[in-house]
C-alpha cells in the first residue's frame, strides 16, 4: 500500500491540537491537505482516534467516508449522517454521533490522538449505524493509500 502524505492546517504532526478542533473549543473538524493522491482514488475516509485512552484502546472519535477524492478536505464539516455539498459523504458513530467530536480528555491529562486518511478505489455502502470496525472490514481490499498524523491535547 502506498503512503498518503497528510497535512492538517494549523497543526504539525506530533504537535498540540489547536483548541478550535477540540471539545473544549469550537469542536470544528480540521482542514486537511492531501499530497501524492493516487489517480485511481475515488473516495476518501477519515478516522480520529484517541490512542491513549486508558480503557478503550484507539477509541474512535470520528468516522467519515465517501468524501470525494481531492487534494483538500475542508474544515468545519457539518453534523449529520449525510454531509451535503460533499457528494453526500457519510458520517458514522463513535464518540461523535454522526459528527466530528474533537479531543476532550479529563482536565490535567494529556491524551494523544491520530487522524488517519484513507484513499479508496470505490464508494462504500455501509449500514447505519456504521462504526470504524465495520468501515475497516468493508474497506478491506479497497484501500489504495493511507496516511496519518498525531497530535495531543490536555
Amino acid at each position: 500500500m502506498d503512503a498518503l502524505l497528510l497535512e492538517c492546517v494549523g497543526m504539525k504532526d506530533g504537535g498540540r491540537i489547536p483548541a478550535v478542533h477540540t471539545g473544549r473549543g469550537q469542536d470544528r473538524s480540521p482542514e486537511f491537505l492531501i499530497r501524492d493522491l493516487s489517480p485511481a482514488a475515488k473516495t476518501l475516509a477519515i478516522t480520529l482516534e484517541d490512542v491513549s485512552h486508558p480503557l478503550f484502546p484507539d477509541f474512535t472519535h470520528w468516522l467519515i467516508w465517501n468524501l470525494p477524492a481531492a487534494s483538500k478536505i475542508p474544515g468545519g464539516l457539518p453534523r449529520g449522517g449525510k454531509v451535503p455539498g460533499l457528494e453526500n459523504a457519510r458520517q458514522g458513530i463513535g464518540y461523535g454521533l454522526y459528527r466530528y467530536a474533537g479531543p476532550k480528555p479529563p482536565k490535567g491529562r494529556r491524551h494523544f490522538y491520530r487522524f488517519t486518511v484513507y484513499a479508496l478505489d470505490c464508494v462504500l455502502t455501509l449500514p447505519f449505524p456504521a462504526t470504524k470496525g465495520r468501515f475497516l472490514r468493508r474497506a478491506e481490499g479497497h484501500i489504495l493509500q493511507q496516511g496519518s498524523l498525531t497530535g495531543y491535547f490536555e
